[in-house]
C-alpha cells in the first residue's frame, strides 16, 4: 500500500477451500491484496456485495472483517459510502506491522527505520529495567552462554530478552510498543543472527548488559543498549542491499 504506487494487476484472488475458517480466509485475502496496492490510499473498496461474492463470503462475515481492518487502521468504514482504503504511513496503528510481516513485502528501508526506533526505545528500557530488576535481567542472561550458531535460538533468545526488558522496565508502553514489533521481528531477524558478526555483536552485548546489571548500574545498561543498537543499524545495511539482490548470505 505505497503513497502514489499505481493500483496493482494482482486483482483478489477467487475463494478456494482452505483450512482457515471463512472470515480469517477473507481477511487474509482482503489485507494480502491491500498491501500489494490493489486499491490506493483514498479509493474506495468495490461494493459490499461484489466483494463479499469475490471473497467466498457472507456479507455478515464481509462486515466483521472490515470492521478489524478499520480498527488496525488499513481502512475506515463510512456507512452508506464505500469502505476507504487508508494511507497506513499516517493513519494505520502498530497492527500495521504485524499485517507486514505476516502478508506484505518489507518496503525497502523499513527494516532500518525500525532498528532506529528500536535505538531510541532499547537503551530506555534497558535502563530502568536494571534499576528495577537487576538480578531478573542478569538471571536471564546468564543463558546467553549456551547460546550456539543456530539463527533461530538467538532470535528467540533476544527477542525474550527485549521482552524481559520492557516488561522490567515499570513502563507498560514499552511492552506495548515492543509487541507490536514482534511479527517483523521474527521474520527477519532470522536473517540477521545468521551473519556471524551479528551473533558476535549480540553476546558481546548480553555480557556486558549482564556486568551492568550485576553491578547495578543502570547508566552503564543505557550505554552499552545505545552502542548495540546503533552497530545493528550498521550491520544490517550490508544484509539489507543482498536481500534486494535476491541473496540471503
Amino acid at each position: 500500500m505505497s503513497r502514489g504506487r499505481k493500483p496493482s494487476a494482482r486483482a483478489l484472488a477467487p475463494f478456494a477451500p482452505a483450512a482457515l475458517r471463512p472470515g480469517a480466509h477473507a481477511e487474509r485475502e482482503l489485507l494480502s491484496a491491500l498491501l500489494a496496492g490493489r486499491w490506493l490510499p483514498g479509493e474506495g473498496l468495490p461494493p459490499e456485495r461484489a466483494l463479499a461474492a469475490t471473497l467466498g463470503v457472507t456479507r455478515p462475515t464481509l462486515r466483521e472483517v472490515l470492521k478489524k481492518l478499520d480498527r488496525d487502521g488499513f481502512v475506515s468504514v463510512r456507512h452508506g459510502l464505500p469502505t476507504r482504503v487508508n494511507d497506513v504511513w499516517t493513519e494505520g496503528g502498530l497492527n500495521v506491522l504485524a499485517g507486514l510481516a505476516e502478508h506484505g513485502e518489507i518496503p525497502k528501508g523499513f527494516v532500518k527505520q525500525l532498528l532506529e526506533v528500536r535505538e531510541v526505545l532499547a537503551p530506555a528500557y534497558a535502563r530502568e529495567a536494571v534499576r528495577h530488576a537487576p538480578a531478573r535481567v542478569a538471571a536471564f542472561l546468564a543463558g546467553s552462554e549456551a547460546l550456539g550458531s543456530g539463527a533461530a535460538e538467538w532470535t528467540a533468545f533476544d527477542w525474550e530478552l527485549h521482552h524481559l526488558l520492557a516488561v522490567s522496565s515499570g513502563n507498560p508502553v514499552y511492552a506495548l510498543i515492543l509487541n507490536g514489533f514482534r511479527g517483523l521481528f521474527a521474520r527477519m531477524a532470522a536473517l540477521y543472527f545468521e551473519r556471524p558478526a551479528a551473533r558476535a555483536a549480540s553476546r558481546a552485548f548480553y555480557a556486558a548488559l549482564r556486568a551492568a546489571a550485576i553491578a547495578g548500574d543502570a547508566a552503564a545498561a543505557e550505554r552499552v543498549t545505545r552502542d548495540v543498537m546503533t552497530r545493528s543499524v550498521g550491520l544490517w545495511r550490508p544484509l539489507e542491499r543482498r536481500l534486494a539482490a535476491g541473496e540471503r548470505r
